[in-house]
């Protein structure tokens, strides 16, 4: 048996401060996605993760909550590996820094550097971030703070040990050269060669005397190992390096990391610090390093002192483990922020999975019961509409696959879901309620359905890394076994005589934004309460004024319209941009009812507008009236509509 090609893959540890966000979820998902996908690749994949449990930081957050700080980490540890277990991160190895083998590993690394002259002990004074547990110079502050996070520093002076930097830069550049694939994407790269390896590296502080809570170092007790020195080392400690030289055979097996999937906050650290220790202890270096960008709530970083959090475990009771999976993958690009909001998810769960990936599946199942009992036949009754969806079912493992070796992983998904557009377009083609109205078509419906149901295991196979419990769930319906990757250019594999399993198969179900609201409400009773205090116990109900003039009232204008076109605005969640038709003018009218009625709701429907409104523009489009709607204090809307029928651009009076 040929033996399989190993293949490491890693994320960055988890800082145990608190419960990780979404933004911090996606990563360890991100990393599952291809670690699937290499394993059904035929590769012997190591995935490791875990948590940074030390320093200054944690320490204050223990004293604080009135426990120790092992105590603290152990919390916080527990919280994320019950996060990453319900993602359905299937990693191999969970490592905490606070583990006694890696502890003691650390230490001879320290030793051992520090007996070579690469490490030496001096003082360092400077602004200090806390948070970021990072020393800075004032030339290198933003505005007088950390450039990092952006919060205050404070000065700082302390004995410590520093490591030689500069020692490595050049080799360190010239490295870069030759491995121009070391760091990815291209302008990460860029960042660290013009920001800070040219301008000339300065040593980098390595221990840390003004706080216990840390690894000590051996041989000079009152000093900590700082940080970063403790935390990269995870990597290797966690094959079984040992710095005397009896490392575990895990580490020669699967040493270099093929990929260390990390944020791109903390590039630096991996393509610089990172590196230079391993060039240091004479290792070799990951073959990559992948610095995703962040995933964004509404347009703004979240945090938790800005109230933006969404939290995975949150968005699972609401959508499902799949739908959180696919969202942050599908949503997440390459080198560009990505951004989440409550109703974007909702939206994506419709259109994506319940509209063409569970509508397909369970149309698909659906007519196979009806027509064929559920048996599945090709009955070679092939015209010339199947060759598209043939040659792009046999195709699709290479489009993904090239999507995946640049860990362009939206990409990926995209194609996947293109060929399941393409599946739900050769429905229409192909018409099988038509053809089944035909005794002479019975083969050809026979042969549809069978490519359909061939086309969706396809699909359901590459889909596995990203939706694994979905994958499976399809595969079930079709009394199969997800395909393995090396069988699909093939198109025909799945036997005549296949049954269609009994009952309707739901995938996903529609949400309405209204029971998000809902369902989120739910889960925060005291916070909705306590928004509710703050905003002056504020319901739906408008508040008017106590009377106006006839005079006043007669400055509004008011008329009947007729909505010939609408369409949802890409930089907002909530607006419509309405084509109003008014007797013989036609005006744009942006409303805030996204959450209410879709564009092909709207379309056709009477409106009652305000149209001597002065021109306001929203998300960059000229607002030219207002439609009226009616909200009661539950927040349910309705649009104002004139009784039975009146012409366009009929005054209301």
């Amino acid at each position: 048996m040929k033996e399989k090609t190993p293949y490491y893959i890693t994320t960055a540890i988890a800082y145990t401060s608190g419960k990780p966000h979404i933004g911090n979820t996606y990563e360890i998902v991100l990393a599952d996605a291809v670690a699937r996908f290499k394993r059904n690749q035929g590769y012997d994949v190591r995935f490791q993760t875990g948590t940074d449990e030390h320093g200054q930081k944690i320490e204050e957050k223990a004293a604080a909550a009135g426990v120790t700080p092992q105590a603290y980490v152990d919390g916080v540890a527990k919280q994320i590996k019950d996060i990453w277990d319900l993602m359905n991160v299937s990693y191999d190895k969970f490592i905490r820094t606070t583990d006694r083998a890696h502890e003691r590993e650390v230490q001879k690394i320290f030793k051992k550097l520090y007996e070579q002259g690469d490490i030496y002990k001096g003082a360092y004074e400077g602004m200090y971030c806390t948070p970021c547990e990072s020393f800075w110079t004032s030339s290198q502050l933003v505005d007088g703070k950390c450039p990092d996070c952006g919060r205050e520093v404070k000065p700082a002076r302390e004995e410590a040990y520093f490591f030689k930097m500069s020692k490595y830069a050049d080799r360190l550049l010239a490295y870069y050269e030759e491995h121009p694939e070391f760091i990815t994407p291209v302008s990460r790269k860029n960042e660290m060669v013009n920001n800070f390896l040219r301008p000339g590296l300065q040593d980098l502080c390595v221990s840390r005397t003004s706080f216990r809570w840390g690894i000590p170092v051996d041989f000079d007790p009152k000093h900590v190992v700082y940080v970063w020195l403790d935390a990269l080392t995870n990597y290797i400690t966690g094959l079984g390096y040992d710095a005397d030289g009896a490392s575990d055979p895990l580490f020669a097996k699967y040493w270099p990391a093929d990929v260390h999937v990390i944020g791109k906050d903390i590039i630096r650290f991996h393509t610089i610090y990172w590196p230079i220790f391993l060039m240091a202890l004479g290792l070799p270096l990951p073959k990559r390093v992948f610095g995703h960008p962040w995933l964004l709530m509404d347009g703004s970083k979240m945090s938790k002192s800005s109230g933006n959090v969404i939290y995975a475990d949150e968005l699972v009771k609401i959508f499902g483990v799949d739908a959180v999976r696919y969202f942050v993958l599908n949503d997440m690009p390459f080198d560009n922020d990505g951004n989440i909001t409550w109703e974007l998810i909702a939206e994506r769960v419709n259109a994506d999975l319940a509209n063409n990936l569970g509508n397909l599946v369970s149309r698909t199942a659906a007519m196979s019961r009806k027509y064929f009992g559920g048996v599945l036949a090709d009955k070679g009754a092939a015209e010339p509409v199947d060759d598209e969806l043939r040659n792009m079912a046999t195709t699709l493992y290479k489009k993904v696959d090239e999507k995946m070796e640049e860990f362009k992983i939206s990409d990926a998904l995209g194609e996947i879901f293109a060929f399941l557009r393409r599946c739900n377009k050769y429905i229409d083609e192909t018409a099988p309620w038509i053809l089944a109205k035909d005794e002479g078509k019975k083969d050809r419906l026979s042969t549809v359905l069978y490519n359909l149901s061939e086309s969706i295991l396809i699909a359901a196979s590459l889909l596995q890394p990203f939706m694994p419990e979905t994958a499976e769930k399809i595969a079930a319906c079709f009394c199969s076994s997800l395909r393995d990757y090396d069988k699909l250019g093939a198109f025909g594999l799945l036997a005549d005589g296949t049954t269609v399993a009994e009952g309707e198969i739901h995938l996903f179900e529609r949400r309405q934004y209204k029971d998000v609201e809902a369902a989120y409400a739910a889960l925060h009773p005291a916070k909705e309460e306590k928004k509710a205090e703050a905003q002056g116990k504020k319901t739906h109900a408008p508040a008017y004024p106590a009377e106006i003039a006839i005079d006043d009232f007669a400055k509004i204008r008011m008329q009947v319209g007729k909505v010939i076109a609408s369409e949802k605005v890409k930089k907002s969640e909530k607006l419509l941009k309405n084509t109003v038709r008014f007797g013989e003018e036609t005006r744009t009218i942006v409303s805030g009812i996204a959450g209410y009625y879709t564009p092909e709701e709207m379309v056709g429907k009477r409106v009652v507008a305000v149209t001597n409104l002065k021109p306001a523009k929203l998300c960059g489009i000229v607002s030219e009236g207002m439609i009226l709607c009616a909200e009661d204090e539950s927040g349910n809307l309705r649009l104002l509509a004139p009784e039975g029928d009146i012409a366009d651009g009929s005054g209301i009076f």
